[in-house]
C-alpha cells in the first residue's frame, strides 16, 4: 500500500518526518487551509467581525477610566449620562459583532467538516482492495464521524475563540504599555513563565488525544464486527464474551480519554494560576502607585481591566489549545487516509477499447500473491484465453485461485508477473472504471444493501428504468418472491439483506448482473445458495443471459458447469486440466475425482 502501512490494530501509520517528532504540533491543522480557502468571503467577514468585537471590548476600559477620573467630579456630573450612553452603544456593537462572528465561524466549520467527510468518503471509494485487506471498516467509520466531529469543534469554535483571545491579549498588552509602562513590565515579564508550560503540556495533550482517538476507533471497529454478525454471536451464545471484549475496548478508550483530559486540566490550572497571580501582584503594585500619587485611580482601573483582558485571553488560549491539539490529532488521522494512494490507477492517456466490446479475456503466464500475504503465491504461471461468446468454467478445490482470477480481470490488483488483456488491450493501459463498465459480476457472497429491492437491483445500472429493473428481476426468477414482500419492489431489505434467505439474496445479485447487460459475465458460485427448484429456474435464466456474452463461471457444484464450452481445472494456483465434462471424466484426473465425490454423494 502506498504512503501508509498497517499498524498492530489494522489501521494506518504514517511516520512523521525524520527529526520532526517533537516539532510537529499543529501542522495537520494547516492542511485544512485549502478547505477554508473555498470560503474566503465568509472567512474574511468572520475575521472582520472578530476584530471589531475585540477592538470594541478594548474600548471599554478607556470609558471606565474617564468615568472614574472625571465622572464623579462636580464638573463631570453633566457628562456621566453621555459616558453611560457611549457604554450602551459599545455594548450593542460588541453584541452584534459577536453574533455575526459566531454565526459565520460556526457555519464555516460545519461546511468544512461536510467537505472533509465527502472528500474522505470519496477517496475511500477509490482506494484499491489492497487497502481494505488490512484496514478495519469500523475504524474508517470512526474517522469519518468521531474525528470529523473533533475538527468541527475546533474549526467552528475553538479557532475562533483562540483568535479572539489572541487579539484581546495583543491589544490588551499594547494598551497596558500605553497606560503604564512601569506596571506593564511586571505583567509582560511573567509571560514566558506562563507560555512555556502551555507549549510543553500542549505536546502531551496532542499525543494523548491521538491515543484516545485510536483506542476509540478500535472499540468502534469491534462493535461494527459484532453488530454485523449478531446472529452468529447469539447462535454460539457468545454474548458475554462479546460484552467483555467490547467493555475492555471501551475501558481502554476511557482511560486514554481520561489521560488526555487530565493533561488538559493540569494545563488549564497552571495557566489560570500563573495568569491571575500575576494580575494580583500587579494590582498590589498599582495600589502603591495610586497612594503615592504617581497614577490616578481611573488609570489604575484602566490598566487592571486591560491586564484582566490580556490575562483572560491568555488563560482562555490555554483551554482552547487543548481542544485544538485534539483536533490536530483528529486531522492527522483523517489526512493519513487522504495521503494513501490507490495501487490501481488509470494511466495518464488510457487506451480505448475496440468497438463493439466483445468481452475477450487473455491471461499470459500470470503470477500473483496478495499484498497482505506477499510470501504466499496464489497464481503460478496461469495462461488462458476466453474467446468472445465462449463459456468457460473454472473448477477445483477451495484456495486453488479461481476467485483471484476474477479479481485480476476486474483489475482489483495487478499481477506480479505476466500480462492480462481485455479485447486485446492490456489491462494496465485501460482506465479501470471503463474496463469494469463492461463486466457484470455475481459474487460468491451476494451483497445486498440496506435499501429497497428496486434500488438494490438498480445498483447494476443506476440509469436503468423501472421497467428494465422489473424485467431483470423476472429473468432472475426474483420477481415472484419480491411480489410477496410487504411493499413489493419498494420493500426495504435490511442491512446486508438480513430479511432475505441466501437464495433470495443470490437472485437479487443475479438480477443486478442481468441489468448490467455487459459483454463479459463473471459468475462466482452464482447458484450455490439455491435449492434444486430455484437452481433450475435461475440456471435457465443464466443460460439465456449467457447467450452472445463471454462468460466465466466458478463452481464447486459440477452440475453448474455441464453446459460450458470448456472446463479448466485449477489446483494450487495452476491449471492442471482442460477439456469438456466428458473428456475430463474419462481422463480420471482431479476433475474426475471431484465429479465422482459429488455425484456419489448425490
Amino acid at each position: 500500500m502506498s504512503a501508509a502501512g498497517s499498524d498492530g490494530r489494522g489501521g494506518l501509520d504514517v511516520p512523521l518526518e525524520a527529526g520532526a517528532g517533537r516539532r510537529v504540533k499543529l501542522r495537520p491543522l494547516m492542511l485544512l487551509a485549502p478547505y477554508v480557502g473555498r470560503y474566503k468571503g465568509r472567512a474574511a467577514a468572520a475575521l472582520v467581525a472578530l476584530v471589531v468585537a475585540a477592538l470594541t471590548t478594548l474600548v471599554v476600559p478607556i470609558a471606565v477610566r474617564r468615568m472614574i477620573d472625571f465622572g464623579f467630579t462636580a464638573e463631570g456630573v453633566a457628562l456621566i449620562d453621555s459616558y453611560f450612553a457611549v457604554m450602551i452603544l459599545v455594548v450593542a456593537v460588541l453584541a452584534g459583532a459577536s453574533a455575526m462572528r459566531y454565526y459565520l465561524v460556526t457555519t464555516i466549520g460545519e461546511r468544512i467538516v461536510a467537505d472533509i467527510r465527502n472528500d474522505v468518503f470519496t477517496h475511500l471509494t477509490r482506494l484499491s482492495p489492497a487497502f481494505f485487506d488490512q484496514a478495519k471498516t469500523g475504524e474508517m467509520i470512526s474517522r469519518l464521524t468521531a474525528d470529523t466531529t473533533q475538527i468541527k469543534s475546533a474549526v467552528g469554535a475553538s479557532v475562533s475563540i483562540a483568535l479572539r483571545n489572541l487579539v484581546l491579549f495583543i491589544g490588551g498588552a499594547g494598551m497596558m504599555v500605553f497606560t503604564s509602562p512601569r506596571l506593564s513590565c511586571f505583567v509582560l515579564g511573567a509571560i514566558p513563565v506562563i507560555v512555556l508550560p502551555l507549549v510543553g503540556f500542549g505536546r502531551s495533550v496532542r499525543r494523548r488525544s491521538r491515543r484516545a482517538q485510536d483506542t476509540l476507533a478500535d472499540a468502534s471497529a469491534y462493535a461494527s464486527e459484532l453488530i454485523g454478525a449478531s446472529r452468529t454471536m447469539q447462535a454460539f451464545t457468545n454474548e458475554r464474551l462479546a460484552v467483555r471484549r467490547f467493555g475492555g475496548a471501551v475501558e481502554s478508550a476511557y482511560e486514554a480519554a481520561r489521560g488526555a483530559t487530565m493533561a488538559r486540566a493540569v494545563l488549564t490550572a497552571i495557566a489560570i494560576f500563573l495568569v491571575f497571580a500575576s494580575v494580583v501582584i500587579v494590582l498590589w503594585v498599582g495600589a502603591q502607585d495610586v497612594l503615592a500619587g504617581d497614577i490616578t485611580p481611573g488609570r489604575l482601573g484602566q490598566f487592571v481591566l486591560y491586564a484582566v483582558f490580556a490575562a483572560g485571553g491568555l488563560g482562555e488560549l490555554s483551554q482552547v489549545w487543548g481542544e485544538i491539539s485534539q483536533a490536530s490529532g483528529a486531522a492527522e488521522r483523517l489526512f493519513e487516509i487522504l495521503r494513501v494512494k490507490p495501487d490501481i490507477t488509470a494511466p495518464e492517456n488510457p487506451a480505448a477499447l475496440p468497438q463493439p466490446v466483445r468481452g475477450e479475456v487473455a491471461l499470459e503466464d500470470v503470477r500473483f500473491a496478495y499484498p497482505s500475504r506477499p510470501d504466499v503465491t496464489v497464481l503460478d504461471g496461469i495462461t488462458l484465453r476466453v474467446k468472445p461468446g465462449e463459456r468457460v468454467a473454472l473448477v477445483g478445490p477451495s484456495g486453488a485461485g479461481k476467485s483471484t482470477i476474477f479479481h485480476l480481470i476486474l483489475r482489483f490488483y495487478d499481477p506480479a508477473g505476466g500480462r492480462i488483456g481485455f479485447d486485446g488491450v492490456p489491462l494496465a493501459s485501460l482506465d479501470p472504471a471503463e474496463l469494469r463498465r463492461h463486466i457484470a459480476l455475481v459474487p460468491q457472497d451476494s451483497v445486498v444493501f440496506a435499501a429497497s429491492a428496486r434500488e438494490n437491483i438498480r445498483f447494476g445500472r443506476p440509469e436503468a428504468s423501472d421497467a428494465e429493473i422489473d424485467r431483470a428481476a423476472e429473468l432472475a426468477r426474483a420477481s415472484e418472491f419480491i411480489a410477496r414482500l410487504p411493499e413489493g419492489m419498494d420493500t426495504m431489505l435490511g442491512e446486508r439483506g438480513v430479511t432475505l434467505s441466501g437464495g433470495q439474496r443470490q437472485r437479487i445479485a443475479i438480477a443486478r448482473a442481468i441489468l448490467r447487460d455487459a459483454p463479459l459475465l463473471l459468475l462466482d458460485e452464482a447458484t450455490s445458495s439455491l435449492d434444486a427448484e430455484s437452481e433450475t429456474l435461475v440456471q435457465a435464466a443464466l443460460d439465456k443471459l449467457m447467450e452472445q456474452r463471454t462468460t466465466i463461471v466458478i463452481a464447486h457444484r459440477l452440475a453448474t458447469v455441464l453446459s460450458c464450452d470448456r472446463i479448466l481445472v485449477m489446483d494450487q494456483g495452476r491449471i492442471v486440466e482442460e477439456g469438456t465434462h466428458a473428456s475430463l471424466t474419462a481422463a480420471g484426473g482431479l476433475y474426475a475425482r471431484l465429479a465422482k465425490l459429488q455425484f456419489e454423494a448425490a
